[in-house]
């Protein structure tokens, strides 16, 4: 099985962590390691480098190249530009096909900037879809986290009868997607337990994603199509550059999953201690849930402070914080962020508005 990683994002939403020039997923926001490393790391023993793949954008092909000498220079994809998921994807499947022993190869979709607690148990997830793929039970494999609270910052997944059982792991008929509903709905699916939280993770095989892109994108795939025929020649960055900025910036969902037969997939779920820290506070309860604790990092002090996260990463300095609750506070060697963890959706406008002006250099 052949494994694909996306690690392209900007991670406005993390700043001043993340920045333009070393996004969210290039940074060690979780101990010591970047997380597209503990995304490696994870599934590494499992396929080896050579059959793991990276998307991002090329200004980051270098960086990743830094970050993952485990994998073959020609296994990283660079986007020329940012044209959204499903160029993305559909560039990513064009090289798997390039690289795959057969057109039926399973391969999984997984993410750069995400946070693991139970690896093993998203590794038995993993093979538990591959084998579904292998006995034909369905096309597509979606792997949901059970989820722990009614979160309408994730996509969520319907979940339909039971259909079986593999290494002691239900799964179950799809039934449908829902991205960011509002809270009052997430509640109710989350108390009726009818759905899954919606990790992007998923197995299925190139052959059924062509077919897909074929069917739905018939423009988009004549595209990919032309760059394809040129990998591993010495046209292939000028073909590339020529093609990958027309094709259309829409989602992977709206132009691909959206259009998925119900009883093509199947969805596996486990707690798999996943979440997606997409924004500070985000990465706050993902390491530290307790509304009364706290979560800090590098030469910090705090009193009287609950529900916060202080990051310093600025060594031979200080930084004390008092008598707050529910603040985000982020000190970096050339910028401090403090913000409340509910004007959090206003960093990303913040940052955006720098583009164009003396500010730029800081995003």
């Amino acid at each position: 099985m052949k494994i694909i990683i996306f690690a392209g994002g900007a991670g406005r939403r993390l700043w001043p962590i993340s920045r333009t020039k070393s996004p969210k997923q290039f940074e060690p926001i979780i101990g010591s390691k970047s997380t597209l490393q503990l995304a490696i790391e994870r599934v590494l023993p499992l396929y080896g480098g050579e059959n793991i793949f990276v998307s991002t954008n090329q200004n980051y092909v270098e960086i990743v190249r830094q970050q993952l000498p485990e994998l073959p220079p020609q296994n990283i994809i660079g986007e020329p530009v940012r044209r959204d998921l499903a160029a993305a994807v559909g560039l990513a499947v064009t090289h798997l096909a390039h690289a795959a022993t057969h057109p039926d190869e399973p391969f999984a979709i997984l993410w750069g900037d995400n946070y693991m607690e139970n690896v093993a148990n998203f590794r038995q997830l993993l093979k538990t879809a591959e084998i579904l793929l292998q006995e034909q039970k369905a096309h597509l494999v979606f792997m949901g986290e059970t989820p722990r609270f009614a979160n309408n910052n994730l996509g969520w997944i319907g979940l339909g009868d039971k259909a079986g059982a593999v290494n002691g792991h239900t799964y179950y008929h799809f039934q449908s997607l829902t991205y960011r509903p509002p809270l009052d709905v997430c509640q109710q699916m989350f108390t009726n337990r009818t759905h899954v939280w919606n990790t992007g993770y998923f197995v299925t095989t190139i052959n059924f994603v062509q077919q897909l892109y074929q069917q739905h994108q018939p423009e988009m795939w004549q595209k990919l199509t032309q760059i394809a025929n040129t990998i591993g020649t010495p046209d292939y960055e000028a073909t590339l550059e020529e093609i990958y900025g027309t094709l259309p910036a829409i989602s992977f969902d709206d132009a691909i999953l959206q259009h998925i037969d119900p009883k093509d997939a199947l969805v596996l779920h486990s707690e798999m201690g996943w979440s997606d820290p997409g924004t500070l506070y985000a990465l706050k309860e993902a390491l530290n849930p307790d509304p009364t604790a706290n979560v800090t990092r590098g030469l910090v002090v705090t009193e009287q402070v609950t529900d916060s996260l202080v990051y310093n990463y600025q060594d031979g300095k200080l930084v004390a914080v008092v008598g707050v609750d529910g603040m985000i506070v982020v000190n970096t060697d050339d910028a401090l962020l403090v913000v409340h963890k509910d004007q959090i959706p206003l960093v990303k406008k913040l940052v955006n508005g720098f583009e164009g002006t003396d500010l730029e250099p800081f995003s």
